[in-house]
């Protein structure tokens, strides 16, 4: 595949995710984390034409000159923004000029893409292509939670399946203790947080093929789970008394049956289905009912050649920290990941969002311990 072919691919695969909405359902932003669809849309358009076409190509005209305060996300070095909690506020521009912008921007990315590219332009293409599929996952999560939360519970898309395998697999695995090798190593793209690659030693522990599922976790609400306090760290008990905690996000008790919203409507819960939209909290708190802990995010790459993985991404008890030798690129690029390594736990794997060839056993994910609207699971440890 040539890189405009792909560069073609991923743009359209981001509004394929779009084409079940309707148009009032690209504007809402039900909470911080949660961001339009319109604006994901025109994020990542605005990440083509800041970082290739108006540094790269000779004569580019930019689309709209307020659309760089509009779109920059985080990103200090190209200057003001709207602040992340106003997207939603957003009433203009509208979607259809959102899409207008795509086509404008895709239009001159694919005439600069006809000449020869140096590496380092390539490198920032390549980028690109990873930046929009993480935002593709982002917005298929962004979507159910919009969704998820209106009061009428819609359906997205009937066909849209949330377990991918079947999952027959059962017990542990057993790793020996050794000095292991960790972080990505190759020549295709990864992100800057998957390197350098360095030893860890490991003592031995055994990890479970599966994960935990919904019949699982009902056991421990059941049990007083999120009554008991033993269970807890004292941060994420003050978080489950202060917002009511219950259950996992999407659960709805209703008539005494339990209920789960997915991207196909509100049904009865699937007790194989593996659980999901669980914070930090809740895994930790779970493995410790069990007796049991979440593997670190060391343990989790050494294990992972060895059971199936990309249902849910998978909570771990790592910090999200540099590795040995890691270091910022200059500029804006720098500002992509480590500036967030501060206060949140390392996701290892992947999800039903994550777009195909987006995952690999070295990519780090990485949250805030309480959120959980995107898709994560528990595996346990011993």
């Amino acid at each position: 595949m040539t890189l405009v072919e792909e560069y073609l691919q991923i743009r359209k695969y981001s509004e394929q995710i779009c084409e079940p909405l309707q148009t009032e359902d690209y504007v809402v932003q039900p909470v911080v984390d949660v961001s339009p669809p319109k604006w994901h849309l025109g994020h990542s358009t605005w990440f083509f034409e800041t970082f290739i076409l108006k540094s790269f190509s000779v004569n580019y005209q930019v689309y709209n000159d307020d659309y760089n305060f509009v779109f920059n996300s985080y990103y200090e070095t190209v200057g003001n923004r709207v602040i992340r909690t106003d997207r939603g506020n957003l009433s203009r521009p509208s979607v259809n000029e959102i899409y207008q912008y795509r086509a404008y921007v895709d239009e001159a990315m694919v005439n600069f893409l006809a000449a020869p590219l140096t590496d380092e332009v390539k490198e920032l293409l390549i980028l690109g292509f990873n930046h929009e599929q993480q935002h593709q996952e982002l917005l298929l999560t962004d979507i159910k939670y919009i969704l998820g939360n209106n009061p009428l519970f819609p359906v997205y898309s009937k066909d849209k399946k949330e377990v991918l395998v079947n999952e027959t697999a059962s017990g542990f695995i057993n790793i020996p203790e050794g000095i292991y090798e960790i972080g990505y190593k190759g020549d295709d793209f990864s992100f800057d947080n998957e390197l350098n690659r360095h030893k860890v030693y490991l003592h031995d522990f055994s990890i479970n093929k599966t994960l935990v599922s919904n019949a699982q976790f009902l056991e421990f609400i059941n049990a007083g789970g999120y009554e008991n306090f033993n269970y807890w760290h004292a941060e994420g008990w003050d978080w489950v008394k202060s917002h009511h905690i219950t259950s996992p996000m999407y659960w709805h008790l209703i008539d005494g049956e339990w209920f789960n919203y997915t991207l196909g409507g509100l049904s009865p819960i699937d007790l194989s289905a593996p659980a999901s939209h669980v914070s930090y909290y809740e895994a930790y708190a779970y493995a410790s009912w069990r007796g049991m802990r979440l593997p670190t995010e060391f343990e989790w790459e050494v294990a992972a050649k060895s059971f199936n993985w990309g249902e849910r991404w998978e909570w771990t008890e790592s910090a999200y920290l540099p590795y040995p030798g890691f270091s910022k690129a200059p500029g804006a690029i720098g500002e992509y990941n480590g500036k967030f390594m501060v206060s949140q736990k390392v996701l290892r794997g992947a999800s039903i969002a994550t777009p195909e060839n987006h995952s690999r056993i070295t990519y780090r994910n990485f949250f805030h311990p309480h959120l959980r609207w995107q898709y994560t699971g528990i595996r346990l440890v011993k």
